[in-house]
């Protein structure tokens, strides 16, 4: 029986032509910056998100974390969502090995960080202070239900980063799926970043890899640090040919993740029991919650793992469904049957 994998577009299998391309792959060292499919991926990475060059590393929890260390002194502070994925899932990381504070903000239900409480949460020039210097973003918003920011929201955020000489740092692990669920150019929503990170790994459906994207002086100092980390590879073309499909393969098609997570979104409406809010789907992320105490959180997802459909419990009576490339409407319609079978049991 074909497992109905829910939790994470990060479950995701290379496609064929992957396959094919990372067997065909040319390799050199791409810690001697070599590797002529590595500096390939890199070249049209930059190219695609308006930047002058980019740098290819494992994960996009690395990504975050260089782009921070080349950002921020130790001491310095960055202005974080409490939804981030870089606040919430990331293990502390900037605190932790960069020395950088975290100034924490609420996210609005949009997925947003409040204009006016960006401005009031600026340090001013004191010694009892820690400067602040970072503006972080996340685009899409994960915990907010995968809403894509929007082009005049970023362009709001650039002038208060300008009038207040600050760095915007832009974790768009799922940057694509923005660009497609807005239907605008990618490069209109990471123009105004200093630097953008997105992930090859999730909807793009690459086994491995992250793209960090900016300025070439800061791409040679994220170099260095991505050497500190750890993270220098050696023939790693192996991964980044995957990547090179991804890009020219895998992009249009996230508009299909979309569609089938508003069907799951507008099915799950419709069974006893459950809500979700139908204005937050606008990409592949599906979160909704249990409205009857005469079934456990627990029970549901063992029950439907029993029938080999799997997704995350995210708290008490909340739940995700994640749609990428693997799961076709059959799936969405299986899953949406057996979940009510479930909750009627």
């Amino acid at each position: 029986m074909k497992i109905i994998d829910l939790r994470s577009d990060t479950v995701t299998f290379p496609t064929d032509n992957m396959r094919r391309a990372i067997f065909n792959a040319k390799l050199g060292d791409d810690v001697f910056e070599d590797d002529p499919t590595v500096n390939s991926l890199e070249r049209i990475s930059a190219d695609r998100l308006g930047k002058e060059a980019a740098l290819f590393v494992p994960s996009g929890t690395m990504a975050n974390l260089i782009s921070t260390l080349v950002h921020c002194n130790r001491g310095e502070e960055a202005i974080l969502g409490d939804q981030s994925h870089m606040f919430c899932y990331e293990a502390g990381g900037t605190a932790a090995v960069g020395g950088v504070n975290p100034h924490i903000l609420p996210n609005e239900p949009d997925g947003t960080i409040s204009p006016d409480r960006i401005k009031a949460a600026i340090r001013q020039d004191n010694v009892h202070f820690p400067r602040t210097k970072l503006i972080c973003l996340e685009n899409t918003q994960n915990k907010c239900g995968g809403v894509p920011l929007t082009v005049d929201y970023m362009q709001t955020i650039r002038q208060i980063a300008d009038a207040n000489n600050l760095l915007i740092h832009l974790d768009g692990a799922r940057i694509f799926n923005a660009a497609v669920a807005l239907n605008v150019d990618v490069k209109q929503l990471t123009i105004d970043a200093d630097s953008v990170s997105f992930c090859l790994s999730k909807g793009l459906s690459a086994p491995v890899g992250s793209l960090i994207c900016g300025t070439k002086e800061f791409i040679y100092h994220a170099r260095r640090n991505r050497k500190m980390l750890g993270g220098g590879m050696r023939q790693v073309g192996v991964l980044a040919a995957a990547g090179i499909v991804a890009l020219d393969e895998m992009i249009d098609r996230l508009a299909d993740d979309h569609k089938n997570a508003k069907r799951l979104a507008a099915g799950i409406t419709d069974i006893d029991g459950l809500t979700v809010d139908l204005d937050t789907v606008q990409t592949n992320i599906v979160y909704f919650d249990i409205t009857t105490d005469k079934i456990a959180t627990d029970a549901v997802i063992e029950n439907m793992d029993k029938k080999s459909i799997q997704f995350l419990a995210l708290g008490p009576k909340r739940f995700r469904m994640v749609t990428h490339y693997g799961i076709d409407t059959d799936d969405i319609e299986t899953t949406l049957t057996e979940l009510k079978q479930v909750m009627a049991e």
